[in-house]
């Protein structure tokens, strides 16, 4: 099959995501050449620049982080796969069996989702077999979305491609069994980042969530530049709900420097300046039921008002 990208790479600076503040400058590499460049996040070819009969373009979930977290499906397709592009951290997590069988490895730091998304399609348009890997689940804050976007875009169509997502363990669940039995009713996700959606729209949801009777998980809670963000949702969750209310804060989870700590809701908001909360790190909010039980957090699913146990 043919390694033609056709990509397009002008010199252009691409709009900061949501943890760019960690990643330095915001440039893409390949690591078949080793050479830096500029990201660009505008879509810079369409499905008639590729002569090539289109490859397959897999989405894979990588789960929680540690080889052990990724499912046999994910393994199965990350083998199967001649190019892998991805995250840089992610590109890093993956076992030296799957990099080694790769015919081509592509990265680019946070700040390149468009990048290399368009990348990974542009890729498959050339006749490549491509993965396109994120942590956790693709469809859960990460770039399966994203994929069909820019295909529809380029005039292609999913079909076209052969795309298919495999699913991972996502960062909720995973941090769930670290915890206990946090999530087991009805819950509530909800990003702290507004680099795609706005600060009010975010409140909007935390009012909402709060008000009702939600376990909510809370994703990408802090980083340097919106410090903001995470103190506006702790006052949020606070007007609502009991300052003793238990939280589980789970930092890293699947990784070297993962950490879990169970704390209550009043405390939330100083752990903000604690290197436990991060762009890494899942925060679980228990509802008016959820209580701590031997260092478990621990979320009634109601068998206790139908049965004697």
């Amino acid at each position: 099959m043919s390694t033609d990208t056709n990509t397009t790479a002008e010199t252009t600076t691409e709009q900061a995501s949501e943890s760019s503040d960690d990643t330095g400058g915001c440039t893409a590499k390949s690591d078949s050449s080793s050479k830096q460049q500029s990201v660009d996040e505008k879509v810079g070819s369409t499905v008639d620049d590729f002569d090539a009969d289109p490859g397959q373009l897999t989405a894979v979930g990588l789960g929680p982080g540690h080889p052990e977290g990724m499912t046999q499906r994910a393994r199965a397709a990350l083998l199967d796969a001649e190019h892998i592009v991805g995250y840089t951290t992610y590109i890093e997590l993956l076992p030296d069996e799957i990099t080694e069988e790769a015919e081509e490895l592509y990265d680019t730091p946070m700040c390149g989702e468009v990048s290399r998304t368009e990348e990974a399609i542009d890729r498959a348009l050339a006749g490549n077999d491509v993965a396109i890997i994120g942590s956790g689940d693709p469809n859960v804050y990460a770039l399966s979305g994203l994929a069909l976007e820019i295909l529809e875009s380029k005039g292609a169509t999913a079909s076209m491609v052969d795309y298919e997502v495999v699913p991972g363990v996502p960062a909720a669940q995973s941090c769930s069994a670290l915890l206990g039995a946090p999530l087991v009713n009805d819950t509530v996700s909800i990003s702290l980042s507004d680099h795609l959606v706005p600060m009010p729209e975010i409140e909007s949801r935390l009012h909402s969530a709060a008000g009702e009777s939600f376990t909510i998980v809370i994703y990408n809670p802090w980083s340097r530049k919106r410090r903001e963000n995470f103190q506006k949702a702790c006052e949020i969750l606070l007007a609502h709900r009991d300052p003793d209310t238990p939280v589980g804060i789970v930092h890293g989870a699947g990784r070297d420097d993962e950490e879990v700590m169970i704390t209550t809701l009043d405390q939330l908001e100083e752990l903000g300046e604690e290197d436990i909360i991060d762009m890494t790190t899942t925060i679980l909010v228990g509802n008016e039921e959820t209580y701590v039980w031997d260092d478990r957090m621990v979320t009634p699913r109601g068998y206790e008002t139908k049965y004697d146990y």
